[in-house]
């Protein structure tokens, strides 16, 4: 079975920290550009982060741009997506999704799998 299964999501004070892990099974991220995307309630799905099957290329939304990093081991077979300086409105649901090409992740078309999300809530 093909899955994504994002990890590492919580309960954090505003200015603190999160890593998210998006774990691949059935078959390998080597050949897919990776994208998070994050959902608040009553709220559309907004765009956070994408990075190309090299690794080379990345792009921020420009609301958590200098805030967050993302990165992929190719080896572990599993994408990350570092979380700094919280606030308040980065509180939502995380997803994490392929796209065959890096510009598709982008331009938030043709995604291929999602994984089942976690949950950020930053709070104090």
């Amino acid at each position: 079975q093909l899955q994504l299964v994002e990890s590492g999501g919580g309960l954090v004070q505003p200015g603190g920290s999160l890593t998210l892990s998006c774990a691949a099974s059935g078959f390998t991220l080597d050949n897919y550009a990776i994208g998070w995307f994050r959902q608040a309630p009553g709220k559309d799905r907004e765009g956070v982060s994408c990075i190309s099957a090299s690794g080379h290329s990345t792009n921020y939304a420009d609301s958590v741009k200098g805030r967050f990093t993302i990165s992929r081991d190719n080896a572990k077979n599993t994408a990350y997506l570092h979380l700094d300086s919280l606030k308040p409105d980065d509180t939502a649901v995380y997803y994490c999704t392929l796209t065959t090409y890096y510009s598709e992740c982008v331009g938030g078309s043709a995604f291929l799998l999602w994984g089942q999300g976690t949950q950020v809530t930053v709070s104090s």
